[in-house]
């Protein structure tokens, strides 16, 4: 009887110690709801631009009990990605964060290859038929 116990004392510790893992690893999909209104963003001085590179400016960040401030920074650029900068969003529930990051640019990627058939305008002897395939 002692054994069995045993076990599943030991499963049970396992499982719990495994469980902040999963939880981390959902980091980008989880909706954090403050009942709170974030301070007014700060003033960030914009440093001079650099190739290749968006600036990011700094927003306020909760860390499960107070605002932090993210200081801005650098994120390089990807080809046919637009960055959207993190929005705090208010809805009856109260205040939550839109992370932003790299999205696609729906309107450059059309106008690079308007049937969406992986060829660029530019190479394709028919850049308006989708069904070339």
């Amino acid at each position: 009887m002692k054994s069995i116990l045993a076990a599943t004392a030991a499963v049970l510790i396992s499982t719990a110690a495994f469980a902040p893992v999963q939880a981390q690893a959902q980091g980008r999909t989880e909706v954090i709801v403050v009942h709170k209104a974030p301070p007014a963003p700060r003033h960030e001085a914009i440093p001079a631009a650099r190739r290749g590179y968006e600036w990011v400016p700094g927003h306020w960040n909760w860390n499960g009990r107070r605002y932090t401030w993210e200081r801005g920074h650098w994120e390089r650029v990807r080809a046919g990605y637009v960055y959207q900068q993190p929005v705090w969003r208010q809805d009856r529930h109260g205040w939550y964060l839109d992370r932003g990051g790299w999205v696609r640019d729906e309107r450059r990627m059309a106008r690079r290859d308007r049937d969406r058939d992986g060829v660029p305008n530019r190479y394709d002897a028919r850049p308006n038929n989708p069904y070339r395939y």
